[in-house]
């Protein structure tokens, strides 16, 4: 079952120099939602995502995470520990190996100890297979086992919202299933997640909710089925007319 709003996002609008990217986005994510957000190249679907952990400093507007401004000079380090982040390209640290990578940061940041960070993460790459590349490095890995690593990397790290900026789409194609049933699985176990994609079949069957991004406005807020099913806005049909 969804929750209560665990982000509210409020006039959010987003400038790089002249350019407007986000112009003027009001929008609710609830606990235990996934959301996927889709639209065509330079639509701001990225940016909107990097905007939500401040990644990105919003040119004017707000953020609110679990009742916090992330916009009112809040300590943002803080705040990111909540909110786990899987990019394109992985992120890893390729002078670690995997456990390494995946331990560095509890330690560090949550005053794990070795022996526990240790601990979880091989439950963790257990979940996923990968228990035999504990002492792998990234260089050793294919593009499929870095990204799930990297979501690994993420969970550690305990957060209550999941942000994917398009977690597939440096990847070769036989390998995209293998991170896609990564995040289904997550989703069943009720993680709020937000998720830029551009794979249509994967945002209909995980999706509670899909967001059409264009032009730095959400153009479009509806339920998967209603998303696929029954498109109102002109420019939301000509582009699944498109890519289906």
């Amino acid at each position: 079952m969804e929750g209560n709003n665990i982000i509210q996002v409020r006039d959010l609008c987003k400038s790089f120099g002249d350019l407007k990217v986000l112009n003027d986005i009001s929008t609710d994510f609830k606990e235990k939602q996934v959301v996927s957000i889709i639209g065509p190249s330079g639509g701001g679907k990225s940016t909107f995502l990097r905007c939500l952990n401040l990644l990105e400093t919003p040119t004017s507007g707000h953020v609110i995470f679990n009742g916090v401004d992330l916009c009112s000079g809040v300590d943002i380090n803080v705040q990111r520990q909540k909110i786990g982040m899987v990019f394109q390209h992985f992120n890893l640290f390729n002078n670690m190996n995997v456990m390494k990578n995946l331990t560095i940061a509890p330690m560090r940041i949550k005053g794990k100890s070795q022996e526990e960070a240790e601990e979880k993460a091989l439950g963790f790459l257990r979940r996923m297979g990968l228990e035999d590349k504990v002492d792998s490095y990234p260089s050793q890995l294919s593009g499929g086992q870095k990204q799930r690593i990297a979501i690994v990397r993420s969970l550690m790290m305990e957060p209550e919202v999941m942000l994917f900026d398009e977690p597939t789409s440096a990847l070769d194609p036989e390998m995209i299933g293998e991170v896609l049933d990564v995040i289904k699985q997550l989703a069943d176990e009720g993680m709020t997640m937000l998720i830029v994609t551009h794979e249509m079949r994967f945002a209909r069957e995980v999706s509670d909710r899909i967001l059409f991004l264009d032009g730095g406005r959400i153009d479009e807020d509806r339920t998967a089925d209603e998303f696929f099913d029954d498109p109102h806005s002109p420019r939301l049909i000509s582009f699944l007319q498109k890519v289906l």
